[in-house]
């Protein structure tokens, strides 16, 4: 080993995935030493009794860190990375690219700010920094001119938003995740203006900016967008107000390279957004819905209807996942999406995963369907009600079928699974809080199975 070109040497480092043999391998001497030190490019900070020391020590001893991941856990930490630790990290680690700060309740603005030295900063993940706001980001992303990525979870203090305006003028911005931030919403998000074109994945959840229908009114006072958001890959809204022309909405039916999306609580979700998003995203590959049943008491509200699924399945052809849920699992009368709506999108579209919760309307007809749909290759059924030991039996009839996940459905017994015990098609089998079936009434029904009952809740 000794007699080896450095550059072997270092390859061989990188192939070492775990750390602590990968620390002792460095031990055995001085050379490997020095090469692991520099060829190191990751760097994990969590919970010490003087971190900021520790912090230093560390970026002296890797002077080629490019990504840097500071976490703490919450009440388990005497001392916590302050600002004086982010002013040693930024000085040290010239090269660093991607940061991630989690529970560093030490760290305010002037901490914050110091990262603006960091010229390379490509990604900027903050979560939980309680004392940081608007101001601090400002630096960042005035200096940060390669800034891709930006997340921001539970930072409760970001009422100043002139950070986002500049994020936007620099039209570099890719993938940005806003999550129970209350001063961030749907409306302040226009201000990233033209930078929308350039966005691929968007995670956005109101959390405690979520409005009741009760507080409708409050939706009239939005800034009206108009954006452009053809790059956009991977959409998730979750908790959002989304009326037509207003708020996120919007960007439904912009989305012309759309693969995956993601509505959940979408209070306002009507069919026209669905269909103008199938018209014009014909590379969706997986759709997610979860519907508030509480939002059917307003009748000036429309609701999804089975309008929505005919369009995916008219215009989404590539359609492999699907996942339809109702909050609370009760269900809207007369229902949302009936069965032949559901079996018509699954049929049509090769859909290899489905995931239905709450959906009453599916059934032991349902289940027989599913025999005839080729591409399905895992289904999950959560508090599907009227599925019985009957539908359950057509399982072992589908010879594509490899995944079954089944929680809190009451109508099946242990009979019902005697027929995958004698097929012995599936690879995986997992049974939750089902109380009919025994663990003794699951073995053998597939490769793998799981089984868990806690019906306490």
């Amino acid at each position: 080993m000794n007699n080896l070109p450095d550059h072997i040497v270092c390859e061989i480092f990188s192939r070492i995935e775990d750390n602590v043999d990968r620390k002792s391998v460095s031990l055995t001497s001085k050379r490997f030493h020095s090469l692991d030190n520099q060829q190191r490019t990751y760097l994990h900070v969590k919970c010490d009794f003087n971190p900021n020391e520790t912090l230093s020590s560390l970026c002296q001893r890797f002077p080629n860190l490019n990504k840097v991941e500071i976490t703490f856990s919450l009440g388990r930490s005497r001392k916590h990375v302050n600002d004086q630790g982010l002013s040693i990290l930024s000085n040290a680690c010239t090269f660093l690219t991607d940061l991630t700060l989690s529970h560093c309740a030490a760290v305010t603005d002037t901490g914050l700010s110091s990262l603006a030295a960091c010229s390379k900063l490509s990604s900027l993940k903050l979560n939980s920094i309680i004392s940081i706001t608007g101001r601090g980001m400002l630096p960042i992303v005035t200096s940060c001119t390669n800034l891709k990525k930006v997340h921001l979870i539970s930072c409760s203090n970001f009422s100043i938003l002139e950070w986002l305006e500049c994020l936007g003028r620099k039209e570099k911005l890719e993938d940005l995740c806003i999550k129970y931030c209350r001063f961030i919403g749907e409306g302040a998000l226009v201000k990233l203006g033209p930078t929308w074109g350039k966005i691929k994945r968007l995670h956005f959840d109101a959390g405690s900016n979520y409005m009741r229908l009760s507080h409708k009114l409050a939706v009239e006072q939005w800034q009206k967008q108009h954006v452009s958001s053809e790059n956009m890959v991977e959409l998730t809204l979750i908790k959002c107000m989304i009326i037509p022309g207003r708020g996120l909405v919007c960007i439904l039916d912009k989305c012309k390279n759309l693969e995956k999306i993601h509505l959940d609580l979408c209070t306002g979700a009507q069919d026209c957004d669905i269909i103008g998003l199938a018209q014009n995203s014909r590379n969706l590959r997986a759709i997610s819905i979860r519907v508030p049943s509480y939002y059917l008491t307003d009748t000036a509200l429309v609701r999804l209807t089975d309008r929505s699924l005919k369009s995916l399945a008219q215009n989404c052809l590539q359609l492999e996942s699907v996942s339809l849920s109702f909050s609370d699992g009760k269900t809207p009368s007369p229902p949302s999406f009936s069965l032949n709506g559901i079996l018509n999108l699954i049929k049509t579209c090769p859909v290899k995963n489905l995931f239905l919760d709450g959906v009453f309307t599916f059934n032991n007809i349902g289940m027989e369907a599913l025999c005839g749909c080729d591409h399905l290759q895992s289904l999950e059924l959560v508090r599907c009600q009227e599925i019985s030991d009957e539908g359950l039996e057509c399982v072992a009839h589908n010879p594509w079928l490899r995944v079954l996940r089944l929680t809190r459905c009451v109508g099946v017994t242990d009979d019902g699974f005697k027929p995958l015990i004698s097929s012995c098609k599936l690879e995986t089998l997992v049974v939750n809080d089902c109380p009919q079936v025994s663990f003794m009434g699951v073995q053998g029904a597939a490769k793998s199975v799981s089984y868990s009952q806690n019906l306490d809740d």
